[in-house]
């Protein structure tokens, strides 16, 4: 496995199980005041299949994109708009005011954190996932983000673990389902 750089610093793949089990715990914690809409939503998501399913992670998301400030959801809307043009310098200026204007408001941070791992920047895209699951701890969105970065940098097994959190979650992930068998196969082995 080889080590990444993180932050400027390097990370063996051991230190990076560290902070998976540091963000499992923040998993496992719950959020204490979830929106009662929000519950009614992950619950039917639990159940959901298909195309249902993936309505319900969109009705989710859209959620999740509501920061009850005009201020703060119109520096979302720039710096998505800048992210899908392809400009991730201007996304991530954008969604560093979001950040510093709205530090609760998790969303900023995962579109920020989107931003940071389009320009290859692993370590402040982790450091944002984190602070997005402190936030929201259901954020399956992000943990689908942090699962990519550690299987790129070498930590299947930590990567593996983040996916079968996002299967609990939403169970009928399509990225889940392809992404779980392969990593199974790599890190736990395949029966003969």
């Amino acid at each position: 496995m080889g080590t990444a750089k993180v932050n400027g610093e390097m990370i063996r793949p051991a230190s990076m199980s560290k902070a998976l089990a540091v963000v499992l715990c923040t998993l496992s914690g719950g959020a204490a005041a979830q929106d009662a809409a929000l519950d009614g939503l992950f619950d039917a998501l639990s159940t959901a299949e298909g195309p249902d399913a993936q309505q319900i992670a969109g009705k989710i998301a859209a959620e999740w994109s509501k920061s009850g400030s005009p201020a703060a959801d119109l520096l979302l809307t720039r710096g998505r708009d800048a992210l899908d043009a392809g400009d991730t310098a201007a996304a991530i200026g954008h969604l560093t005011a979001l950040t510093e204007n709205a530090p609760d408001f998790a969303e900023g941070y995962n579109a920020r954190a989107t931003a940071y791992f389009d320009d290859g920047q692993y370590g402040p895209a982790l450091a944002d996932i984190r602070q997005v699951l402190a936030l929201n701890p259901r954020h399956f969105g992000a943990m689908i983000g942090m699962a990519l970065i550690l299987d790129d940098i070498g930590s299947p097994s930590a990567s593996l673990a983040i996916w079968r959190e996002v299967e609990r979650i939403y169970p009928a992930s399509p990225e889940a389902a392809r992404a779980i068998p392969d990593l199974a196969g790599r890190v736990e082995g395949q029966d003969l």
